[in-house]
């Protein structure tokens, strides 16, 4: 992840997760895949038990909600992102808001459908897009990657 698209991520650090309090136990985890079509998981699966209310992480605009492939979908559209903007998407769900709504953070967008597909128990995948590219999630709570520093005055072990 470069700089730039680190920068945009920190512009919503304000964020907060979509499902919780608690925060909600992550499932799977981010695996990018290695190539536009590859095998990965491009998100990560919150643990939330049906009806559980999936709340906008910042200010957006809901810009899809809707079935894709039999499963509702909600798609926001994050204000003051960038462009292309980014945007977070979250199923299985049962929509709330419809599209064209603007949202502020933490408000409600949907409900954690009932869906035996893409966990083994109860969850809500969540992704985050800019443009066609998918990105961690966590970015936008402010847990960018980690990288290791140079201890100084240390010799290398």
């Amino acid at each position: 992840m470069n700089l730039y698209v680190t920068g945009l991520l920190l512009a919503v650090a304000s964020a907060a997760w979509p499902v919780g309090p608690p925060r909600p136990a992550v499932l799977r985890g981010w695996e990018p895949p290695p190539g536009p079509y590859a095998a990965g998981h491009r998100g990560l699966d919150l643990a939330a038990p049906p009806g559980t209310p999936v709340r906008a992480p910042a200010a957006a605009t809901v810009t899809f909600a809707g079935p894709v492939g039999g499963h509702g979908v909600v798609t926001l559209t994050l204000t003051g992102t960038g462009l292309p903007p980014l945007r977070t998407t979250y199923g299985p769900v049962e929509p709330v808001a419809r599209a064209g709504t603007v949202v502020r953070a933490g408000d409600v967008v949907a409900r954690v459908a009932p869906d035996g597909d893409h966990c083994p128990v109860s969850c809500l995948h969540w992704g985050l897009l800019r443009g066609e590219t998918y990105l961690n999630p966590l970015g936008l709570l402010g847990a960018g990657p980690s990288r290791l520093l140079p201890v100084w005055g240390r010799a290398p072990e």
